[in-house]
């Protein structure tokens, strides 16, 4: 026996073998529909007994493996039924000859067949046969399963038959040996009189007799048989047909043990009159292994009724564990002989899966391994397929995910061995997807980001590559760029750079012909792949939603009753309120968007590749409202740190609007990636009101703007500084110009003015203003200009000052957000030393030539004069250790002409050289 059945169990050895096979030209799905039909009939009760019988269906089946029936019966061919399309009279001899010709094929060990013919009509179909019959349609078949029924009642009749003809004793003739094919020509030339070649004749019929009454239903009879033939083959070392009784005793004690059968999903047993899974019907396919049809149980608790029969059952039943012992001695057995490889593997099969039911999973890996160094014949590649599918599909039973991984990778490797003329990438593909589990892999890229990797990361690259691989030999780039970009974005800490670097290459080669979405893609199988959004390229680290310019902000309306008052609630506090609006302030921000201005948010990112990475079409994903995204272009250097990017957009609606994360385009792989989806990252809150559009309006006036700022504004205020310089007296017009430079109109102005530290300098209105013709232009329509002119005119008064030095050095005065500068401030770079400029004048009238004074601070800002001579004019007397006082009266011909001031030094004040000219003479001040 050459080819194994791998879906074999340990209760299929009291099941009757039928092969049902088309003749002629019959369309697949006819065939299978007729045969799932066939294959629905399991089991059927023995007329007037408890007996059951239950039947395995094949449609195909090696003949060679027929000629092991006598070894163990079950994989003998006992019934046939072959399914024909025949649609004319003329057409029916030559349909009945190819069915006799199939008859002969398992003619030797056949005990019934049938013929089943489709859509003739007419004289021949109406003869009434038991072996043949004919039905007009596929659809017009209602008496199949009856007809199977029948069927299978006269394969009892000729079991039954069989089993009393090999069980009567009959001592006066002799008993044929029971061979197997490649024993025929040992036996040759034996003494067939000695004592030991009659026990191995004994020995080996009991087996056979014990195979029968299984298949027969008789439980406790089968196990007698076996037991006894036990005992006669280990007398005469006969160990091939010693180990099949061994199995054998071992298949009646699992059926007894275990009613429900062993084979799992695919061989488990079914309860009379269940239908076969649509699963099952499908893998009948040609060339493929047959799904098994495992009968139920003798009755619904499993037990026999008979109490007789019970008691013996008890006594000659193996324990659950002594049947594990059992197998380990029969294929023990079996390994004797090189030619018995396919009866020790299929052996190592059924027990594995006792012991998959048992739990017993380290037993089970040793079978396991057993059996993948038995050597068999030279295997196709089919065979090699199937081979190792089984082995994952069992090492999957027992609980070793990893070693069923390992073998489902080596059959898919050779689904694409070279020696295959037409490699079959597909299956390869869809073996090697099976195989993800095995090694903690997931194509959903959410799983990488909950947290440790799970794996061997280096494995676990390498079978990414080959579905790559595989991918590309399928003609599929769509496939070949989803996986590469997973590999890429979960496995990006574990590659070299210069894996990094060819990943990247292969992606941007496979790009080029077909871009990355964000689309699920949908296999043949229907399994779907997820989008794999790169998250890590770039790494961002913190969102930050900015405010908008200063400018551009928005600022409530006063209202006449002041602070608005909350109207949510009418309790003072409330913890669950307070509680609630706690987490939504986590949430929302305190500063508002204006609908129709440019937003920004803030990202700080880096780069993890060794190269720089190019980031394409980044913008910000958004809900709430319409919101238009301005993209953005950026190139990071390698491993560069962290790195500030901004990306603006414009809400085009008013509400709420939530940023759920950005989008990029890497490598050729447009990505979407939300912000609950990245690790680690630091964020200000998402959501943001976006109020309606406001109107905006630019300010320019005709004076030229100040260098300086006089007074700092504040964040609500927006300021801009001009200077002008006027004499006392003088007046000036200051024309402001005012644009709508927004999309609204204009509907209200208000003009205020506000004077800064004036000390009570100023008589009369210093700004005064007419906004009669500039209101009249409102509302101002967008593009359009409105002009108002203020009037500055400078009115001080000069006399009755005592600290007139320190009124003169002030900084300035702030009108409106206007500062205007002194017109009589300048300042020159102080001395450092105190000493005269002229020495040779000192005896001059009006000339002090010993002249200190002292630090003038910004509080107190006064002249202090030491000295202990004076001169001077009669017009300044009593100058001597008395604080200088100035006066200047209308009276003074000519005003101030040069005046150098304080000069302010970290907050300290000192006296410069200082020139007045006076009447009726000059003064000079020296220090």
């Amino acid at each position: 026996m050459s080819v194994p059945d791998y879906m074999q169990c340990a209760e299929d050895h009291q099941t009757l073998l039928v092969v049902v096979q088309p003749i002629g030209i019959v369309p697949e799905e006819s065939f299978f529909r007729i045969y799932k039909r066939i294959a629905a009939v399991s089991q059927v009760n023995v007329r007037d007994s408890q007996r059951v019988l239950y039947i395995r269906y094949r449609h195909h089946y090696p003949p060679e493996n027929n000629e092991w029936g006598d070894f163990q019966t079950h994989r003998k061919v006992v019934g046939l039924i072959t399914i024909t399309d025949c649609s004319s009279a003329k057409d029916w001899p030559q349909t009945f000859e190819k069915f006799h010709l199939q008859k002969e094929m398992y003619g030797s060990t056949l005990y019934d067949s049938r013929l089943f013919v489709f859509g003739l009509q007419g004289e021949i179909a109406e003869q009434p046969r038991t072996d043949v019959a004919f039905y007009p349609s596929y659809d017009e078949c209602e008496t199949v399963e009856k007809r199977i029924e029948d069927f299978i009642e006269s394969l009892f009749i000729v079991l039954e038959s069989k089993r009393l003809d090999r069980a009567t004793d009959k001592s006066g003739d002799k008993i044929p040996l029971l061979c197997v094919p490649f024993e025929k020509k040992d036996f040759v030339g034996l003494d067939t009189d000695s004592r030991h070649y009659k026990k191995r004749c004994q020995g080996r019929m009991r087996k056979h007799v014990g195979d029968l009454c299984l298949q027969a239903g008789m439980l406790q009879d089968s196990l007698v048989h076996y037991h006894m033939a036990v005992e006669l083959l280990r007398s005469v070392n006969d160990f091939l047909w010693l180990g099949a009784a061994l199995e054998g005793l071992c298949s009646a004690s699992v059926i007894y043990h275990y009613p429900g059968g062993t084979g799992g999903k695919v061989g488990s047993r079914r309860a009379q009159g269940g239908s076969l899974s649509a699963e099952a019907g499908n893998r009948h396919r040609p060339g493929a292994q047959e799904v098994l049809i495992d009968p139920g149980a003798l009755t619904s608790n499993g037990i026999n009724a008979d109490t007789s029969a019970e008691i013996g059952r008890a006594k000659n039943c193996l324990s659950p564990e002594d049947i594990i012992d059992k197998y380990k001695e029969a294929i023990s057995y079996y390994g004797k002989y090189k030619n018995a490889g396919v009866i020790e593997l299929e052996a190592c099969v059924k027990a594995v899966r006792v012991l998959a039911i048992q739990k017993r999973s380290m037993e089970a890996s040793e079978f396991l391994q057993n059996a993948v160094y038995i050597n068999l014949r030279q295997l196709s590649e089919e065979e090699k397929i199937q081979r190792y599918s089984i082995l994952s599909e069992l090492y999957e039973r027992i609980g070793f995910h990893r070693k069923s991984a390992f073998f489902k990778r080596i059959a898919a490797m050779q689904c694409a061995a070279p020696s295959i003329p037409e490699p079959g990438w597909r299956a390869c593909y869809k073996l090697l997807l099976e195989t993800l589990p095995g090694y903690s892999l997931s194509l959903d890229p959410k799983d990488f980001s909950k947290g440790t990797h799970r794996g061997w990361a280096a494995v676990q690259m390498r079978l990414l590559h080959e579905l790559v691989y595989a991918s590309r030999r399928m003609g599929n780039p769509a496939l070949c760029v989803r996986h590469l970009s997973f590999l890429l974005q979960t496995m990006l800490d574990f590659l070299s750079d210069q894996e990094k670097k060819d990943v990247t290459q292969s992606l941007e080669s496979y790009t080029a012909k077909c871009p990355g979405t964000m689309e699920f893609i949908t296999l043949p199988d229907g399994l779907k792949l997820p989008p794999v959004p790169f998250t890590k390229l770039p790494i961002v680290r913190s969102v930050k939603l900015l405010n908008l310019p200063t400018s551009l902000r928005p600022h409530k309306m006063k209202s006449l009753l002041g602070q608005n008052v909350s109207t949510k609630s009418p309790f003072i506090y409330s913890p669950i309120i307070a509680h609630s609006r706690g987490e939504e302030r986590n949430k929302k921000i305190d500063f508002q968007w204006v609908q129709g201005d440019v937003c920004e948010v803030q990202l700080m990112v880096y780069n993890p590749m060794p190269f720089e990475l190019r980031v394409e079409n980044m913008g910000l994903l958004t809900t709430g409202v319409e919101f238009e995204s301005l993209p953005a272009a950026l190139s990071l250097p390698a491993e560069s740190g962290l790195y500030p990017v901004t990306l603006v957009g414009v809400p085009q609606t008013t509400g709420q609007i939530t940023v759920n994360g950005y989008h990029t385009s890497v490598f050729g792989v447009f990505s979407d990636c939300l912000l609950d989806n990245l690790p680690g990252v630091k964020t200000n809150g998402c959501t943001v009101e976006v109020i309606p559009a406001l109107p905006r309006l630019q300010i320019s006036t005709s004076l030229p703007r100040s260098a300086h700022t006089l007074q700092p504004s504040s964040g609500d205020e927006i300021s801009t500084n001009v200077s002008v310089q006027l004499y006392n007296g003088e007046t000036q017009q200051l024309i402001i110009k005012l644009e709508n430079i927004g999309t609204e109109p204009l509907e209200k102005l208000e003009v205020t003015a506000k004077t800064v530290n004036t000390k009570e300098k100023l008589y009369g209105d210093f700004l005064s203003w007419k906004l009669e013709d500039t209101l009249s232009q409102f509302p101002l329509k967008p593009g359009k200009i409105a002009t108002f002119t203020v009037n500055i005119k400078v009115k001080l008064d000069f006399s009755c000052q005592e600290n007139l030095l320190q009124d003169l050095s002030d900084d300035g005065i702030s009108v409106s957000g206007l500062p205007l500068s002194s017109p009589f401030r300048q300042v020159v770079k102080p001395r450092v030393e105190t000493k005269p400029i002229n020495p040779q004048e000192s005896s001059k009238v009006g000339d002090f030539s010993h002249v200190k004074v002292s630090a003038c601070h910004q509080n107190e800002c006064k002249l202090l004069v030491l000295s202990s001579e004076v001169r001077t004019a009669s017009y300044w007397p009593d100058l001597q250790k008395r604080e200088f006082k100035m006066k200047i009266t209308k009276t003074v011909k000519n005003v101030l002409q040069h005046f150098i001031g304080l000069f302010h030094r970290f907050g300290e004040c000192f006296a410069c050289f200082v020139v007045f000219d006076t009447f009726p003479t000059r003064i000079c001040v020296l220090y």
